[in-house]
C-alpha cells in the first residue's frame, strides 16, 4: 500500500473544496491525508471544518505582513513544517509567490475553463456572472499548477459543463462545483501516482504503471 500523499490546503472562505477532499479521503477514493489548513481569513468557515476534522489550522493575515514575499513565506512555512507533499489552493483568494522548493507542488482549481474568465477579480460568483453575461454555451473548471500569477500556471485537467438558457449564477455555480468535486481529487491522485510531467506550458499525464 502506497503511503497517503500529505496535503496542505490554503483557503479563504467556506472550505467546500476542503470538505470534498476530506470526503474523498474518508470514502477511500483518494489516498491522501490533509496535514495542515492555512487561511488568510480568521473568519473562514474552512477553519471550522479543519477543527472538526482535527487538522492543524493556521491564519496568516495579509495586512499584517509587510510584503507579498513575506506573506507567501509565512504561508509556506506552515506547509513546510507540516511536511506537505502538495499544496492545494481551494478557494484561496490571495496572490501568492511559490518558493523554489514548492515549484510544481502547488495546485489551484478555478471555476471556469482557463484562459476564459480568469485572472484578477474572477472568483466565485463573479466568474459565473461573467460567463452568463457573455453568453457562453460551455463553462467548467480547470485544475492547474500555480505560479506567481492569478490562474496562469500549466493546466492539468479541465472538465466542462453546459450553460443552460435558464441558468442563474447559482445554478451554474452548482453544476461547475459538481465538476470540481471530480476534477480536483483526480488531479491530486495523478500527482500522488507521479503521473504528471510538466513540459513548459503543457502537463502530460503519463500512463498508469502496470
Amino acid at each position: 500500500m502506497t503511503p497517503p500523499i500529505r496535503l496542505a490546503v490554503l483557503l479563504s472562505g467556506a472550505g467546500t473544496s476542503l470538505q470534498n477532499i476530506l470526503d474523498r479521503i474518508a470514502d477511500g477514493r483518494l489516498n491522501a491525508e490533509v496535514v495542515a489548513v492555512v487561511s488568510n481569513n480568521a473568519n473562514a468557515f474552512g477553519l471550522e471544518r479543519a477543527k472538526g476534522a482535527k487538522i492543524p489550522a493556521y491564519v496568516v493575515h495579509r495586512k499584517e505582513t509587510g510584503s507579498l514575499a513575506e506573506f507567501s513565506e509565512r504561508m509556506f512555512t506552515h506547509c513546510r513544517q507540516a511536511q506537505a507533499d502538495l499544496v492545494c489552493l481551494a478557494g484561496f483568494l490571495q496572490l501568492i509567490e511559490v518558493p523554489d522548493d514548492f515549484l510544481g507542488r502547488v495546485m489551484n482549481i478555478h471555476p471556469a475553463l482557463i484562459p476564459a474568465f480568469c485572472g484578477k477579480g474572477f472568483y466565485g460568483h463573479h466568474v459565473h456572472e461573467a460567463v452568463l453575461a457573455y453568453g457562453a454555451k460551455v463553462s467548467g473548471c480547470t485544475v492547474h499548477f500555480a505560479d506567481n500569477h492569478y490562474d496562469h500556471g500549466p493546466i492539468i485537467l479541465q472538465h466542462s459543463v453546459p450553460v443552460l438558457d435558464d441558468d442563474t449564477p447559482d445554478s451554474l455555480s452548482a453544476r461547475v462545483f459538481a465538476a470540481e468535486c471530480e476534477a480536483y481529487p483526480e488531479a491530486i491522485q495523478l500527482f500522488a501516482q507521479k503521473r504528471l510531467k510538466i513540459a513548459g506550458r503543457r502537463v502530460r499525464i503519463l500512463p498508469e504503471k502496470a
